[in-house]
């Protein structure tokens, strides 16, 4: 089964098979590391997430894009996320 892409003004996103919610929320992070597991589940966000392999457009550098319905979770996610 073919993986539908997004383009957005900045990335192009690959939908990850886990997310559970089909949106691109207001508050984005761009992570630079294309192969580090990010485990949103164990950060015990409080709203909905979604998460993209992504390639950013100005530079067409890889990396995975993770959105976040709430500022606090994305704050929260800056502070606990280190990459493996």
């Amino acid at each position: 089964m073919a993986t539908q892409t997004i383009t957005t003004d900045q990335y192009k996103l690959y939908p990850s098979p886990r997310n559970q919610y089909r949106e691109i929320f207001e508050h984005q992070v761009f992570v630079p590391y294309p192969y580090a597991i990010i485990d949103l589940e164990v950060m015990e966000l409080a709203g909905k997430t979604t998460l993209y392999a992504a390639c950013r457009l100005s530079d067409m550098k890889m990396g995975q894009v993770v959105t976040f319905e709430l500022a606090a979770d994305q704050a929260k996610f800056e502070r606990l996320f280190t990459p493996d």
